[in-house]
């Protein structure tokens, strides 16, 4: 990719997130000032590949997710040609970790699509959500829980006192519910991580990333910076269970991969804010692919140290 940037117009990075519901491709464009740096997102491109429905059903990715697969990672990489991008960073998440030929289709679509690839584990992913320095956006003298919920896994952080206190992968996730195919004490495991570690700590706050948070959110007709109420989010998930997924698609708008798994997640954020007594969440519309952006900028300014 482009190795030269013109610092007016900032230099452009991209993030790709091969997740167990869908593939990600987010182009951000850097601006960089004195002491100030911004973060501008030029296109977000997402495709339904749904990986986890081979892992948490079968513990494999098939032949055919793999061709699908191989087409639209060639397809980012043209893109991202085409856009003569500065720097990019590919990660995958819950459904390829867990994958038995993980590896494998890995070490495949690397081969045929030039594109390297990192498998996080889930303490790196949590890590990565949270490199948004969402604190610098919100009142860090409050407390917060960070709550991701993806296809297969929620990672929460815990931020107090201007640090992070703790953060957990949980493989509590929309199609792991969807499929049936949560293990029998993961609910409680993550109960009781929530309930150690916001223990003393009031009044704590929410933040919401995720595909489906955003929807709610938007569904809420809230304006943007405000926060969702724990009962406005708990009548949203009441209201979309009396529908059936065919009239979530055609009365309410929701794409078919979109309307069989936000019941289930609604109901991973209210549990989370029950247990945290939780009565307000932020919805910052980020996630795990601005967090990668984010490191990939600053291993780009640790680079350019180095060499100086």
């Amino acid at each position: 990719m482009n190795s030269s940037s013109n610092k007016q117009l900032g230099i452009l990075l991209a993030a790709i997130d091969i997740g167990s519901n869908a593939i990600r491709l987010l182009l951000s464009r850097v601006f960089e000032d004195k002491n100030f740096v911004f973060f501008h997102k030029e296109e977000l491109i997402r495709m339904s590949v749904r990986l986890g429905e081979d892992v948490f059903l079968q513990g494999k990715i098939s032949d055919e997710k793999i061709q699908r697969l191989i087409h639209t990672m060639n397809a980012y990489y043209n893109i991202m040609q085409v856009y003569n991008i500065t720097a990019y960073k590919a990660v995958a998440t819950s459904a390829m970790r867990d994958a038995a030929n993980g590896k494998e289709v890995i070490q495949l679509l690397e081969r045929e699509t030039h594109i390297k690839i990192d498998i996080l584990d889930g303490k790196t992913e949590a890590n990565l959500i949270f490199a948004n320095h969402i604190e610098e956006i919100l009142d860090p003298d409050k407390a917060y829980m960070y709550i991701d919920v993806g296809g297969g896994s929620t990672e929460i952080t815990i931020y107090n006192k201007h640090k992070t206190i703790a953060a957990k992968s949980f493989n509590i996730g929309t199609l792991r519910l969807l499929y049936n195919k949560l293990e029998p004490d993961a609910w409680d495991e993550m109960k009781h991580w929530i309930k150690k570690h916001t223990q003393g700590i009031y009044p704590l706050y929410a933040i919401g990333s995720g595909g489906n948070i955003n929807k709610l959110y938007k569904m809420s007709g809230k304006k943007e910076n405000k926060s969702l109420g724990f009962n406005r989010l708990k009548g949203l998930y009441e209201m979309l269970q009396s529908y059936t997924y065919e009239e979530r698609i055609k009365l309410l708008g929701l794409k078919p991969d979109r309307a069989d798994v936000i019941v289930h997640a609604a109901k991973i954020y209210l549990t989370a804010m029950k247990t945290a007594n939780i009565e307000k969440i932020y919805v910052p519309q980020i996630g795990l692919s601005d967090g990668v952006i984010h490191q990939l900028y600053e291993e780009i300014k640790l680079q350019k140290i180095s060499n100086k």
